[in-house]
């Protein structure tokens, strides 16, 4: 078959395969470019989940009606002054949008520019444009997409339910409502009801305003704020408190110059810094801003504008992880123990009894069987025999302390202990309430964070092989293991070359014992390409360190001494990350005095 040129048609359905996707792609697209217009309000409209009608209204700068005639042509755009696309500060810029919809959609858009005496209108079916023509438009634009794929047939049953569509488009408008929290956005359709979010204040506190709107109150109430800041790399934002979590990783909003994005980089970066709070089958939630010159970093690297690639990744990737460990660790022990609100909800009943309006208390079980005398003894009915079946046993700790604890503990974050229960728990007083530790989780945090800083301090001890272990891989896996070798080395690995192809293992880490060389290596080769997340070798150093401080621990059920359980609550005090044991549950739960109140129907 000859080689010829595809007509322009053709051409740009070709190119609608990679920039409209689904209906969600298509409002992305056109809510990207109300941004980079200048708007201040943006709505949304969709129907039959985008399939059947997308509309986008929104109050910025408007095109003039040469403008709009070159609009819907291929490559055509006025985000680029120059040819530089390292300068990219808006979130369009290839011209391929408006052209791309029209060329499998009946697309049609209606604008007005400041300097227009009215608006002009513009329509495009199948690829096929219309002349332009007057309108009537306040200011702005609006662009109505219909029969979206009518062009194209088979990519319809490629679209999911109307209901999912729905809620991808909802997923897009959400990120970049978030992006833009200056701006107000309207989101309304049949498969929903309206939704609504105002244009919030500028700064740190009209940001978490907008994320509280759209992630929900519990997000606000326990988002930590985030700011790092080196070498013109800015990151900023919330990340929920360890106790905040999901099952996987889609509550992690990312955004670059402005831009969202599921960077790899990133992600990796965020499981770091959460390592030492949550298990791993459990992801935090947050919402992250990268700022840093558009000459650092390229957006020009996928289709849909979803991904971008750091000029210096180690510098944007440690930033990250040292912005959320320093935030993390600022909030140590704020959990969700800290509101206590769970363990009220449990605290109170499911029902309360109703009282019969005529009630006769000689009717009752628990009446005396004889006079009530009101001298002398107690009645037959309160005697000591019929107080027995009240006997639970003695306490499970001796507390025979003073009978008000020491003023200058109960001032203390976590109080004075006062009682241990079931072996396994410390009750505390503060001034202002109680508090109830888990001894064996507060302990393992105690006890991890103890075995970090040694291995910070003196290094991880090794163990030297007394046969060196050869190890064969291919060339490049070789080359890509030897590069890191001193990084290997801090962590106890020591390798060397043995000849191509082939690697000599002399000695390994003490705290992994006993362990296979050929796997580790293997290990380590897989993801030694990767910076997205933390070498496997020092992950498996960080678990065995877990484990060792979970056996090293107070044991539930062991019965501790008033001393023992204050000095416990002191190194808590004095301990990072506290508020957390290392499998990410809380080590104690806080109650105020008015919460207590409010359950025995004092307030």
């Amino acid at each position: 078959m000859p080689v010829r040129q595809l007509p322009e048609q053709l051409v740009n359905r070709i190119a609608a395969g990679e920039v409209v996707e689904r209906p969600a792609s298509v409002v992305k697209e056109l809510v990207e470019n109300a941004i980079d217009a200048g708007a201040s309000r943006i709505d949304v409209f969709t129907d039959g989940g985008g399939r059947r009608r997308i509309g986008i209204t929104d109050d910025g700068s408007g095109m003039t009606a040469k403008d709009l005639a070159l609009a819907v042509e291929r490559h055509a755009t006025s985000k680029l002054d120059d040819e530089d696309l390292l300068q990219i500060r808006t979130l369009g810029f290839r011209g391929e949008a408006l052209p791309s919809i029209g060329s499998v959609a009946r697309l049609s858009i209606t604008t007005r520019h400041a300097t227009e005496p009215h608006a002009w209108a513009l329509s495009v079916e199948g690829g096929e444009k219309s002349e332009i023509m007057p309108a009537a438009l306040a200011h702005g634009t609006r662009v109505e997409v219909g029969d979206l794929f009518y062009a194209t047939p088979a990519r319809l049953k490629f679209l999911k339910t109307d209901r999912t569509e729905a809620e991808a488009i909802r997923e897009v408008v959400r990120r970049l409502a978030m992006a833009r929290p200056d701006i107000a956005f309207t989101l309304a359709g049949e498969e929903r009801a309206p939704v609504a979010w105002a244009a919030a204040l500028p700064g740190a506190a009209g940001r978490l305003t907008r994320l509280g709107d759209i992630l929900g109150a519990e997000f606000r109430s326990r988002a930590i704020e985030v700011h790092a800041e080196r070498e013109g790399i800015v990151v900023a934002g919330y990340a929920a408190a360890p106790a905040l979590t999901k099952a996987n990783a889609l509550g992690q909003y990312l955004f670059v110059n402005g831009r969202p994005v599921r960077d790899k980089l990133i992600l990796g970066a965020v499981r770091a810094a959460y390592s030492d709070y949550l298990p791993r089958d459990r992801h935090p939630v947050l919402a992250l801003f990268v700022t840093l010159d558009p000459r650092e970093v390229d957006a020009n690297v996928h289709p849909a504008k979803t991904e971008v690639r750091f000029r210096n990744a180690g510098l944007v990737r440690a930033l990250i992880v040292h912005g959320l460990k320093e935030a993390l660790a600022r909030e140590g022990r704020r959990t969700a123990a800290n509101s206590g609100e769970s363990a009220l909800s449990s605290f109170r009943p499911a029902f309360t009894p109703p009282r019969p309006a005529s009630w006769d208390w000689r009717t009752s079980p628990s009446a005396p069987v004889a006079p009530m005398p009101f001298e002398g003894s107690a009645a037959p009915a309160f005697a000591e025999r019929a107080q027995a079946a009240f006997d639970v046993g003695a306490p499970s700790a001796d507390v025979r302390i003073e009978a008000q604890p020491v003023a200058d503990l109960v001032d203390r974050p976590l109080g004075a202990a006062r009682t241990q229960i079931h072996e396994t728990y410390i009750v505390s007083q503060t001034r202002d309430g109680l508090i109830i530790v888990d001894q064996h989780a507060a302990h393992e945090r105690i006890v991890y964070e103890r075995l970090k800083a040694s291995l910070a301090a003196n290094g991880v001890q090794r163990q030297i092989l007394l046969i060196p272990e050869i190890v064969e891989m291919d060339e490049a896996t070789v080359e890509r293991l030897l590069e890191r070798s001193e990084e290997l080395a801090s962590f106890g690995l020591a390798i060397e070359s043995f000849g191509p192809g082939a690697v000599a293992v002399r000695e390994t880490p003490s705290l992994l014992g006993k362990t296979n060389a050929v796997g580790l290596l293997r290990d380590l080769s897989e993801h030694m390409a990767e910076w997205d997340e933390a070498l496997p070798l020092e992950r498996r150093l960080m678990h065995v360190a877990a484990t060792m401080a979970c056996h090293g621990s107070v044991r539930a059920g062991r019965r501790l001494r008033p001393e023992e359980m204050n000095a416990l609550l002191r190194e808590m005090e004095e301990t990072p990350n506290s508020g957390q044991c290392n499998h990410g549950r809380p080590t104690y739960v806080e109650l105020k005095l008015s919460d207590v109140e409010k359950l025995f129907g004092r307030r």
